[in-house]
C-alpha cells in the first residue's frame, strides 16, 4: 500500500480543510490555557506553547487511528465487490477534486463547504473550554465527530480497504500529515500570526486537485477504464515495457503465467503469453507487504488476498488474443498480460 499520496494529502488538502473546521477549537483552547498561567520565557515558552497542539494531535492520531482500524474491518465483513470498491475509489477521488478546486476559488465550487451537524459542534465547544492539561487531548479525540471534507475522502479509501490494519495506518498517516499545519496554527494562535495560510491557497489547492485526480486514476485503473493514465498511455504505445516470454511455462497442454508480486510492484509488468490454451496465474509473494497483496483482476471479477510469502494459483480459462489488465485493491499498481 502507497502511503505516500495520503501523507501529502494530509500535509496540503487535509492540513488546510482541518484547519478550518478545527482550527478555531484548537486555538481557542490554546488561548485560554495560555491566559490562565504566566508566560514563561524563552525554550520553556515555547515547549509551553507547542505542547496543547501536542496534546491535540495525539488525541486526533487515536481516534482517527481506530476509527480506521473500524472502517477496514466492516468493509472487511461485507466483502467489498470490485464495483463497490471501485466507486468508492473513484467517489474519494472526485471528492477530493471538488474541494481542491473550491480552495482554488473555480466559480461553482467555491460555496462549497461541509459542516457537521449543530449539535456536535457544541459538545467539541464545550469539552474546548477546560483549562485543565488534558483539554487539547480531549479535544483532538473529539475530532472525530468533526471531519472535513478530506477526511471523509481518506475515510472512504480505508473502507475500501477491506482490512483493518491498512485502514488504521491510511487514517493514522493522513493525521501525521495535518501535524505540521496545525503545529504551525497552534504555534501562531499565541502569536497572532496566521494570515500567510491565506497566500497558500493557490498552491495547495493546485496541490489537493493533483492529489484527487491520482487517487481518481486509481479508481478508473480498477474499473478497467481506457481513461485510466495508464490505458491511455499503452494506447500511445507509452508507459508499458516490451511483453517478457519468459515467465509464460507450457507443460501437459496447460500454461503458467508467473507474476513476483513485490512490495510496490508486480514484476514483470507485462507478460506475453499464449491465447487458445487453458491458463493459470501463479502469483509469487516473498515478505511482500501492502496493497499488491489486494490483487484484483477487473475483466475477470476475480479478486485475491495474496499471502506474505507463499504462492497463489488463479485460473485464467482459455485466453482470447489480446490484454488482460490486474491491479492492486487500491489501483495504485498494476501489471498485464499480452495474449498473442
Amino acid at each position: 500500500m502507497n502511503l505516500v499520496p495520503v501523507l501529502v494529502t494530509g500535509l496540503f488538502a487535509g492540513g488546510i480543510s482541518c484547519a478550518a473546521v478545527q482550527g478555531g477549537l484548537l486555538t481557542g483552547v490554546i488561548t485560554r490555557q495560555r491566559a490562565a498561567v504566566s508566560a514563561p520565557r524563552g525554550l520553556s515558552r515555547l515547549g509551553s506553547d507547542l505542547a496543547p497542539v501536542g496534546g491535540f494531535l495525539a488525541g486526533k492520531l487515536l481516534s482517527h487511528t481506530i476509527l480506521g482500524a473500524l472502517l477496514g474491518v466492516l468493509g472487511g465483513v461485507f466483502a467489498l465487490s470490485i464495483g463497490l470498491r471501485t466507486w468508492l475509489q473513484i467517489g474519494a477521488g472526485v471528492l477530493i477534486i471538488v474541494f481542491g478546486l473550491a480552495q482554488l476559488g473555480v466559480p461553482g465550487f467555491r460555496g462549497i463547504v461541509i459542516e457537521p451537524p449543530a449539535s456536535w459542534l457544541r459538545t467539541v465547544r464545550t469539552g474546548a473550554r477546560l483549562r485543565t492539561a488534558l483539554a487539547p487531548g480531549i479535544l483532538g479525540i473529539a475530532t472525530v465527530l468533526l471531519p472535513c471534507g478530506v477526511t471523509l475522502s481518506v475515510a472512504a479509501l480505508a473502507l475500501a480497504t477491506g482490512s483493518p490494519v491498512e485502514g488504521a495506518a491510511i487514517m493514522a498517516v493522513f493525521v501525521l500529515g495535518t501535524g505540521p499545519m496545525f503545529a504551525v496554527l497552534g504555534y501562531a494562535a499565541r502569536l497572532a500570526a496566521t494570515a500567510w495560510r491565506g497566500r497558500l491557497a493557490m498552491a495547495t489547492g493546485l496541490v489537493v486537485v493533483g492529489m484527487g485526480l491520482y487517487t481518481l486514476n486509481g479508481g478508473l485503473e480498477l474499473a478497467g477504464s481506457p481513461l485510466s493514465a495508464g490505458r491511455i498511455a499503452a494506447a500511445l504505445g507509452a508507459g508499458t515495457p516490451p511483453a517478457d516470454a519468459s515467465a509464460s511455462t507450457m507443460a501437459d497442454g496447460v500454461q503458467t503465467v508467473t507474476v513476483t508480486a513485490r512490495t510496490g510492484a508486480y514484476l514483470p509488468a507485462n507478460i506475453e503469453a499464449r491465447s487458445g490454451v487453458p491458463t493459470t496465474l501463479v502469483v509469487e509473494t516473498d515478505r511482500t507487504q501492502g496493497c499488491v497483496r489486494s490483487l484484483v483482476v477487473p475483466s475477470l471479477n476475480v479478486q485475491k488476498i495474496l499471502p506474505t510469502s507463499g504462492r497463489v494459483r488463479i485460473d485464467l480459462g482459455v485466453l482470447a488474443p489480446g490484454h488482460l489488465d490486474y491491479t492492486c485493491g487500491m489501483g495504485m499498481y498494476s501489471g498485464r498480460i499480452t495474449i498473442i
